[in-house]
């Protein structure tokens, strides 16, 4: 199985992006599935019902999200009803959604996607790691679907690697996203699970993390005065293709993928186990 995964889109100019470039990159890299992390779609922060029809339509087949998802309230009501956006899986009991969602594609594979959010640095939340097991106890790699991926998101790099190695041989990738960067250490874990502690962001990397730098600088000089707005810069795409073994579920393949804007171009070139 062919898996693309785009880290956070930031803003209109990435999501836009990002929505003209899914038809091409699925018969590019022949994928079966498309994720796309998409907390920060709306003007850098949420994401609104119409924006993620835009999503769907353009050929994403699960939209995950993280501490931003609440950012625009009209996503409450569509949340409940749509099965391929999700939120964090830890979040506290009650709360709209749900952490883990399969699709089935026209060949009949199928994905399991979980969202979870870390607790090092972030808004208080349940325990990730319990939230994670709970999701993996009720859904196995080859029992129930033919692939798991865990987006794993929050601040934390040893949060995020520590997951890795938590569910190494239980998924097919763990790949993080929040802090917009993306990071040079995907390769597949011991036991068969590809891992990148972060995906980087779709946007504008003339930016402090998608947001103006003046701005950013005012926030950390002591000017209260200061606004964030997103950088309307050229963006980049930012992420990771993964390929699976059809028999194990688990990892053959990880490569970085970046094109565009300023970032130096990667395409796909499979680090194998």
């Amino acid at each position: 199985m062919r898996v693309l995964f785009l880290g956070d889109v930031v803003g209109r100019h990435a999501r836009q992006l990002v929505m003209d470039s899914l038809p091409g990159l699925r018969q590019e890299l022949s994928t079966d599935f498309i994720i796309v992390n998409v907390e920060n779609a709306a003007g850098g922060f949420g994401i609104t019902p119409d924006i993620a029809d835009g999503f769907l339509a353009a050929g994403a087949d699960v939209m995950t999200t993280g501490n931003h998802v609440w950012d625009k309230r009209e996503i409450f009501a569509y949340i409940d009803q749509q099965p391929r956006l999700i939120r964090p899986t830890n979040m506290p009991e009650g709360t709209p959604g749900r952490g883990m969602t399969t699709v089935t594609n026209a060949k009949g594979q199928s994905l399991t996607v979980i969202n979870a959010m870390t607790n090092l640095f972030m808004a208080p939340t349940e325990p990730m790691f319990p939230a994670i097991k709970a999701c993996l106890t009720k859904t196995k790699l080859k029992r129930d679907t033919d692939a798991i991926v865990i987006d794993v998101h929050g601040e934390a790099t040893s949060e995020k690697t520590a997951t890795g190695f938590y569910v190494d041989g239980l998924v097919s990738m763990v790949v993080g996203t929040h802090t917009h960067v993306p990071t040079a250490d995907h390769r597949i874990l011991p036991s068969g699970t590809a891992f990148m502690t972060d995906a980087g962001m779709c946007g504008d990397y003339t930016s402090v993390i998608g947001m103006t730098p003046e701005a950013a600088i005012g926030r950390f000089t002591g000017d209260d005065k200061s606004k964030l707005g997103v950088a309307m810069g050229a963006p980049s795409l930012s992420g990771v293709f993964v390929v699976t073994d059809d028999d194990t579920g688990l990892a053959k393949s990880i490569s970085p993928f970046r094109r565009g804007g300023t970032l130096a171009a990667i395409d796909p070139v499979p680090l194998t186990s």
